[in-house]
């Protein structure tokens, strides 16, 4: 028998071999660039590149990669093998601190040995900021590159331009990202510069290790918590800005950590596992050894099941085995010719020998289909128990929020300054009308992520492009309509994202074209069988033999035909007998008959002819 204590520690181990599995990804790449060859030296740029790398190692990414004062050939290898980690990353980093120019509406990032004697070096010395881009593509979840690179340039006010014309900017330009779920991250919004800070590290640099690293803190919030922290250090003269978007979904750089609602433990886990552990083994020795551990029970009852089908496997090779010597006995007694009676012995055993393994096959099946059966009630009770415990979890994180956020409004309220909450009623009441904080998202974000849910509910068939058209406002009525909701349809409003959030599946019906029915969240073709197509209704009738049709020659012709018959004179009708004078003979007409009549010139004489009443 298994000693048990072997058993759980395999059940341990191969809990530490599938544990890993299942977490997300996170590289980084760090690069600071302070001593220039052809320039100043930046004091600040090595300092935030340690600070920040030291970040990301704390926050546990998988790999993080700081690299110093890189030439240009070192910068285009260093995010050559960066791409290569990012492909089997879930989530991609890229953080640099130093000089970076704007040539054209393009950024650039500037390496050491750069000299810039010409606005044409630019594009020869410099690493474009789209090559970053590249590197961190492939990247599952999001994409992030942060750029501490908005110091005053001193290239610029030596450079040489070939062109008067050519704009060389101040600071970095304006980035849109054209892939999903990237953001850029600047240290100074477009058309401004960054300062390097009077300490050992710049404002910027201070910030991030500040709030990236909260767990649970998504990305938009934290850097909202970086640009107050740099505004208020730098008194208003550098705004950091970020360009991109993401979903709905809160995207934190460190996973939240578990919230603490007391024991969620499922004492059934042990068991279970346990359970799985004598399944896989599939032998006497591992469901006694599992009983003697669980003697009672819901899976101590299946794994009974289990033992009594090992037991009829058991009984049944041991009828086959008999069976197999009983024919052999009755093979031997009659190649040696043994007496009738002793082959007649042999024979009637073999027969019983035979009963007996069908007999065995049969219980064997039986109990084969008993634990089959047993085996999927535990699944569909297990997946149960599971869903109600998602359920549980769910509730009580909602609850969770609901009593942070409601904390969180009370201590707001609280830190307000004292001659606000002592303002006069009417002053109050002003204040009461003042429009609501604005959310957090843009304009254009909160519009993509309204757009996004009403896809998700199937309320939407367009892109979720940002533009708030006739479209995107008709999606609106129709989640107003089944939702029973009443937002306002010409805005897309926080609220509303909000409520669609809460939607857990599909809210509008889906409506397919003629020819088509719904099969769950799609449309597919309908397909008659031979004979039949699709009607009116949209459903498969059987189709009619068509009539022929008479031609308007056709009708033409019987019109003529119908009235030459009416122009015509009557024809006689024949009585079968016959009258003839000087003109010849001709047929009695229908309804007359020969008789006698007056003669025409002489009236008393008679003459044969024809009478008619």
């Amino acid at each position: 028998m298994i000693p048990f204590r072997l058993f759980a520690l395999l059940i341990f181990a191969l809990g530490l071999a599938c544990g890993p599995a299942h977490a997300d990804r996170r590289v980084a790449l760090v690069i600071g660039n302070s001593a220039y060859k052809s320039a100043p030296k930046l004091g600040n740029p090595v300092n935030d590149a340690t600070l920040v790398g030291g970040m990301f190692k704390k926050a546990g990414f998988d790999s993080v990669d700081v690299r110093l004062d890189l030439s240009a050939s070192e910068m285009r290898r260093m995010l050559r093998e960066f791409a290569g980690r990012t492909r089997d990353a879930d989530m991609a980093v890229i953080y640099y601190a130093g000089h970076g120019i704007e040539l054209d509406g393009a950024n650039y990032l500037i390496p050491t040995d750069a000299t810039l004697e010409t606005d044409g070096d630019v594009l020869d010395e410099t690493i474009p900021v789209e090559r970053a881009l590249f590197a961190v593509e492939p990247a599952k979840q999001l994409r992030l590159i942060i750029l501490d690179a908005c110091r005053d340039n001193p290239f610029s006010k030596t450079m040489k331009r070939a062109l008067a014309s050519r704009a060389i900017g101040r600071g970095l330009a304006k980035v849109e990202p054209t892939s999903p779920n990237t953001m850029i991250a600047f240290a100074a919004k477009a058309g401004s510069t960054a300062s390097d800070g009077d300490s050992r590290n710049s404002p910027f640099a201070t910030a991030l290790v500040e709030h990236l690293p909260k767990p649970g803190l998504d990305l938009r919030k934290a850097f909202g918590f970086v640009r107050d922290d740099v505004l208020k250090s730098t008194a208003n003269k550098q705004e950091p800005f970020v360009y991109g978007s993401l979903g709905g979904d809160d995207v934190p750089l460190v996973p939240a950590k578990p919230v603490a609602t007391g024991p969620q433990a499922n004492p059934q886990d042990a068991v279970r596992r346990d359970y799985e552990l004598a399944l896989q083994l599939a032998t006497r020795d591992a469901w006694e050894a599992f009983l003697a551990q669980y003697p009672e029970g819901f899976y101590a009852n299946l794994a009974k099941g289990q033992l009594n089908k090992i037991g009829a496997e058991e009984t049944r090779a041991a009828a086959e085995q008999k069976a197999k010597a009983a024919e052999q006995e009755k093979t031997r007694l009659v190649a040696e010719r043994a007496q009738k009676a002793e082959q007649e012995k042999a024979a009637a055993a073999a027969k019983a020998a035979e009963d007996a393994r069908i007999a065995a096959e049969k219980q064997k099946q039986i109990e084969q289909a008993r634990t089959e059966a047993a085996e999927q009630q535990r699944k569909v009770a297990e997946a149960a128990a599971a869903k109600a415990l998602a359920e549980k979890q769910a509730a009580e994180k909602a609850r969770a929020e609901l009593a942070a956020k409601q904390a969180a409004e009370k201590a707001e309220q609280a830190a307000k300054p004292a001659p606000d909450r002592q303002m006069p009623e009417v002053e109050q009441k002003v204040a009461a009308l003042s429009p609501a904080p604005a959310s957090t998202l843009s304009a254009a974000d909160l519009t993509k992520s309204v757009q996004s849910e009403l896809r998700r509910v199937g309320c939407l068939s367009t892109a979720a492009d940002g533009d708030w058209n006739a479209a995107a406002q008709r999606s609106l009525t129709l989640f107003n309509k089944y939702a029973g909701t009443q937002f306002d349809v010409k805005v897309a409003g926080i609220d509303a994202l909000d409520a669609l959030k809460a939607k857990p599946g599909r809210i509008c019906p889906l409506v397919c074209n003629f020819g088509f029915k719904a099969d769950g969240d799609q449309c597919v073709k309908i397909t008659c069988r031979a004979g039949y197509r699709v009607g009116d209704d949209n459903e498969c009738e059987k189709i009619q033999e068509k009539k022929p049709v008479a031609t308007r020659e056709d009708s033409r012709r019987r019109d003529q035909d119908r009235k030459q018959s009416d122009a015509a004179p009557p024809a006689p009708q024949a009585s079968g007998q016959m009258i003839c004078n000087g003109a010849g003979c001709r047929a009695i007409a229908k309804g007359c008959r020969l008789g006698t009549v007056n003669h025409p010139s002489n009236p008393s004489v008679k003459i044969p002819g024809e009478v008619c009443n």
